[in-house]
């Protein structure tokens, strides 16, 4: 497989951004073709820095540990979603809205193939790199509960829902993606993560169930919640 210089998943923004970009890509494809040729552990941060052609300082204003550059999308990845999310404060359907972000992670997966099975063998072999992958993880499944936690707080298992929902997001989202990256990223990334995904969609999301009320505009509101309660009861016990 050929080297090629990363291409990521965003274009710059901004001027800085236009600034650092040239730099941020030469450091992560010389990082990659350093461990291709020396392997992961015996390449070091000034390694990188020299082979890239730029200085020790360089390195560390884009990346804080060797860790992190094998990872250079998904702080824009994070972020990303986190805007997604909250575009969709009022979405009807929670549920939805979290599998769709999780398709946003796929397909910046999906728009450097090459790159994501390069990095996917490699973490597969050093323990470090997946200790840090983890990490990823959780920052992605903690955004995903904390919207859903507020769009859950009315539900008396709220917060419980919006882990569980959260948790079962991320597996999806990493059982569809990881079986195309084991492929060697052979035909549409997105299909196994789709699969997935719908599954959980149709586990946790909107069962259809509506409950029509009729109440006097005088009615108390801790009436109104009692009906409700004792309606919702009632169609859980007929389902059951």
């Amino acid at each position: 497989m050929s080297e090629q210089p990363y291409n990521g998943p965003s274009g710059p923004e901004t001027e800085e951004d236009q600034e650092k970009a040239p730099i941020r890509d030469l450091l992560v494809s010389a990082a990659f073709t350093l461990f291709t040729e020396r392997g992961y552990e015996r390449t070091t941060v000034d390694d990188i820095v020299r082979r890239a052609g730029v200085g020790r300082r360089s390195f560390f204003r884009y990346f804080p540990t060797k860790e992190e550059v094998v990872f250079p999308d998904h702080e824009r990845a994070l972020a990303d979603m986190v805007e997604y999310l909250e575009e969709g404060s009022q979405d009807p359907d929670p549920v939805g809205r979290a599998c769709g972000a999780a398709r946003l992670v796929m397909r910046m997966y999906a728009e450097n193939a090459e790159f994501s099975v390069k990095r996917y063998a490699l973490t597969r072999k050093v323990a470090a790199l997946k200790a840090h992958e983890t990490s990823v993880v959780w920052r992605y499944e903690r955004a995903l509960a904390a919207y859903l936690e507020r769009r859950f707080a009315m539900l008396a298992d709220g917060d419980v829902r919006a882990c569980t929902v959260a948790a079962s997001v991320v597996a999806a989202h990493n059982h569809g993606l990881r079986a195309w990256l084991r492929s060697g990223a052979r035909g549409d990334a997105a299909a196994g993560v789709d699969r997935a995904l719908d599954l959980v969609h149709r586990t946790w999301g909107d069962t259809g169930d509506t409950i029509v009320l009729v109440t006097r505009s005088s009615t108390p509101m801790w009436q109104i919640v009692q009906h409700l309660e004792g309606a919702q009861a009632g169609q859980s016990q007929a389902r059951n």
